[in-house]
């Protein structure tokens, strides 16, 4: 196989395009038979040339020798023999007794427990939330009536956090994971657009996505896997420092020796139960904030240029960080082009503010989150839960800033810079599914946070022109994007300090997003499998 890199091609290519230009390179305009295959496709926006497409692509043929020879003496760059890396489950004869039980089905859990199913060990699945459309119809009457269901919510349930969410599948460990091309491949299996194999920044979509997800969770019943949504786990059950089982909120036990624990960030309760069943923890940085939005064809201008309103561009996208003169960085995450600011919250008396967009990106507003990292200097004390105090205290703050009624306190930049409380808003319309109300946004935010936000915004005005939009709108809080805890497992066998016990995902503090904490999923499951040859 070869593989040919930085292959520009013009918006809107088609295939024919697409075959000539890589004849053109590898010398085959004349008949010379390979097949081809996108790996790799990435929008070019910089400078004020038309926007175009750099493309990487595998070629195979019975020729390969000589096109490779063409490139290499026409002086071709980025043209190499490659050989593509595929993922494979590792093979065991390990068998248990017991059954294995999952607890959380978001996408650590998803991946962990497919893998576990798909090999033959029968896993069990508790999740304390709802299936996704029992979970979808309350969090839409939590929408609608600010009445909110603390155990199923856009925290808790089928599909984790991330099924309300962008759906977004860009990770730092893609190139160097092979696990990463896996999951994507097997996401499109199950449903999701295939070209999210190829996409610089893939997405599917919060509402393609819980298809996906759906059907996964009929593959793995299929195979043996049990589901039992609204089953909260209370405790683990221990026996001479080894896992013997786990007790259920009603009281039930199960009786297991492995446990993957794929909570998520957000099960502050399990993270308690831990502690004082002696599971060794400890804290981590985690970062708190907010969501700023502008409208879609501010971000589509500052990217586009003068091609902006060109209908075969995408919604436009952007990250920036900046190091502000307070010596703190300012940083954008989870940026949904086209979407929403949703309320997220699990816990009574928080406002949590979470961003989502569905598969067309066709809203209105762009937003993301802006945060700044939370330093041990900045907590109460060294105890080991001062992390999440200061992020419910920050929750309810907001709470109580926005009227209490899960309603979000919002601000416009203007006013924001200028220290004076919102009374209206201008071009940018909030879309916090809770609806929000216009105050002095600072009450409801930490010193270092608002200093930070204010010296940042127009930094990153300078790398994205209308950032610092008056009319954007800044919309509080952020306060889930990462986990303050990390409970401590083993780096070759993966398990706790409670043997049987693998802790996976974002919740447990190894992962930061949908594709990381899938990887940490498939990479417990495969601990598990060879756990016996360990032994």
């Amino acid at each position: 196989m070869i593989r040919v890199k930085n292959i520009t091609l013009p918006i809107g290519f088609d295939e024919r395009e697409c075959l000539n230009r890589l004849r053109s390179v590898l010398g085959a305009e004349g008949g010379t038979e390979f097949e081809y295959e996108l790996v790799h496709l990435s929008l070019d926006c910089r400078g004020r040339r038309a926007p175009h497409y750099v493309c990487t692509f595998d070629i195979t043929s019975p020729h390969e020798q000589k096109l490779y020879a063409y490139a290499s003496s026409h002086g071709v760059e980025c043209v190499y023999p490659y050989n593509a890396l595929h993922y494979v489950f590792p093979s065991s004869t390990f068998s248990s007794q017991k059954r294995p039980v999952v607890v959380g089905f978001g996408p650590a859990g998803i991946f962990c427990a497919l893998m576990l199913a798909e090999n033959g060990f029968g896993p069990v699945i508790i999740e304390r939330g709802d299936d996704l459309d029992t979970r979808a119809r309350k969090t839409e009457r939590f929408f609608a009536t600010g009445e909110l269901d603390t155990e199923s919510n856009i925290q808790f349930g089928e599909g984790g956090a991330g099924a309300f969410s962008d759906g977004k599948l860009t990770t730092l460990i893609k190139d160097k994971d092979s696990r990463c091309a896996y999951i994507l491949r097997r996401f499109v299996e199950f449903g999701a657009p295939e070209d999210i194999v190829f996409a610089a920044h893939p997405h599917i979509g919060t509402d393609v996505l819980r298809v996906v997800i759906k059907n996964i969770r009929e593959h793995i019943k299929k195979l043996g896997g049990t589901f039992r949504f609204g089953t909260r786990f209370d405790s683990v059950l221990s026996q001479s420092g080894a896992l013997c089982g786990i007790k259920l909120a009603d009281g039930e036990t199960l009786d297991t020796d492995a446990v993957f624990l794929c909570v998520g960030h957000s099960a502050r309760d399990v993270f308690r139960s831990l502690n004082k069943s002696g599971v060794l923890m400890e804290r981590k940085p985690f970062s708190v904030g907010v969501r700023i939005e502008h409208l879609q064809s501010t971000i589509n201008k500052a990217r586009y240029h003068s091609y902006a309103f060109d209908p075969r561009l995408p919604a436009a996208e952007y990250k920036a960080a900046v190091h502000t003169p307070c010596g703190r960085t300012l940083y954008t995450f989870c940026m949904c082009p086209g979407g929403f600011v949703t309320a997220a919250a699990s816990e009574e008396g928080g406002v949590v503010t979470n961003g989502m967009s569905f598969r067309a990106r066709n809203g209105k507003n762009a937003n993301s989150a802006l945060l700044v990292s939370v330093q041990p200097q900045d907590l109460k004390d060294d105890s080991l839960f001062a992390g999440v105090e200061f992020q419910r205290e920050l929750e309810r703050a907001a709470f109580e800033l926005g009227g209490g009624s899960y309603k979000a306190p919002a601000q416009v930049y203007a006013d924001f810079a200028k220290g004076v409380p919102t009374v209206a808003f201008g071009k940018v319309s909030p879309t916090y599914s809770r609806g929000v109300t216009p105050c002095c946004l600072a009450k409801a935010l930490p010193a270092f946070v608002r200093i930070t936000l204010a010296q940042g915004i127009p930094m990153i005005d300078d790398l994205i022109p209308g950032f610092a939009s008056p009319d954007a709108v800044i919309t509080g809080v952020e306060s889930r994007s990462t986990c303050p805890l990390r409970i401590v497992r083993d780096q070759n066998t993966l398990q706790s300090s409670l043997r049987g016990l693998y802790p996976v995902g974002e919740g447990a503090g190894y992962a930061g997003g949908i594709m990381s904490a899938a990887a940490d999923g498939i990479k417990c499951a495969e601990a598990y499998a060879l756990s016996g040859d360990q032994k």
